[in-house]
């Protein structure tokens, strides 16, 4: 799912090439796109675009008339920019919105569609699309700590809850505690002072770092490759390769479609967290540190066919 970095790239690029331009038209590759009734989605046709803004992990284009679309990417939804009068692609295309300059296209990889667009008119219609949750960037300590500590959960389930923190997922969730040294299953209220300040620092530095090195790598082109799995990131999306400051193997926590990485050695002290389906498989043959990891992995395992 873009996140933060992404999204904001998105939206550096998108200012440059549509605002002051007028939608010419919309082609809906497919109707269950469009998420809302009133007003309808025809009424954003021939508006010029007025700004761009970001609502957590949404982006919203800001329409003369205080009409606005909120476009909610989730997992595999995505932009791109064609050239005039450019038709949504085959079967991953969603719709195609024309400017005079150019077409943004929106297109999402997936059978399961579930990128969505809302139509909504005025500024107390675009609020309640807003999740509420801090924004990390701009936050000092105290407000950090005040939404992160606000309910008790686990720090990755904190850190990505839109309601408390606005713009963090999967992703970037994972390389914030990777940096901050926290195993992602502390819970929020146990944190001393130490660490919240070490975790308000490492987000804010990841997710800047990573904002200023996407658009680096984008330069003046459109952003064609989002995605949450990154060179140079330090755990996520890397189970099982070396951690790049100590060298242990990143572990996992897999649950539902997602899963968390970590270091172990950097962030658990060297324990592994329970993973739901081999824990409850494996039982007592879990593997409970590293080095029993390592030990398991160095055993042989005995032939059945091998007499006493």
């Amino acid at each position: 799912m873009p996140e933060l970095p992404d999204v904001v790239v998105y939206i550096e690029h998108l200012t440059t090439r549509v605002v002051g331009q007028p939608l010419e038209r919309i082609r809906l590759a497919t109707p269950f796109l469009v998420r809302s009734v009133d007003p309808p989605v025809g009424e954003a046709q021939g508006r010029r675009v007025v700004g761009l803004r970001r609502l957590g992990k949404r982006i919203v284009l800001e329409l003369e008339g205080e009409l606005f679309l909120v476009f909610h990417l989730m997992i595999a939804g995505r932009f791109h920019w064609r050239p005039p009068r450019a038709r949504p692609p085959g079967k991953v295309g969603l719709a195609a919105f024309e400017f005079p300059s150019g077409t943004l296209v929106l297109t999402e990889a997936s059978s399961r569609k579930r990128a969505s667009l809302h139509v909504v008119r005025g500024a107390a219609a675009l609020a309640a699309h807003d999740a509420g949750g801090l924004e990390v960037l701009d936050a000092d300590l105290a407000a950090f700590r005040a939404a992160l500590t606000r309910e008790s959960h686990t720090l990755k389930r904190a850190l990505t809850d839109p309601r408390l923190l606005s713009g963090i997922g999967n992703a970037y969730g994972d390389e914030i505690l990777h940096r901050a040294r926290l195993s992602p299953v502390r819970l929020t209220r146990h944190l001393g002072e130490e660490e919240i300040a070490r975790l308000h620092r490492a987000a804010q530095e990841t997710l800047r770092e990573w904002t200023e090195r996407l658009r680096r790598e984008a330069g003046a082109r459109f952003p064609e490759r989002v995605t949450a799995f990154r060179d140079g990131m330090a755990v996520h999306g890397r189970y099982r390769q070396p951690c790049p400051d100590c060298g242990a193997p990143v572990q996992r926590i897999a649950y539902a479609e997602n899963e968390t990485n970590y270091c172990a050695r950097c962030q658990t002290g060297g324990v592994l967290l329970a993973d739901r389906s081999l824990s409850r498989l494996l039982k007592s043959d879990w593997p409970r540190s590293l080095d029993e990891l390592d030990e398991a992995s160095r055993s042989p395992i005995p032939s059945s066919g091998t007499r006493p």
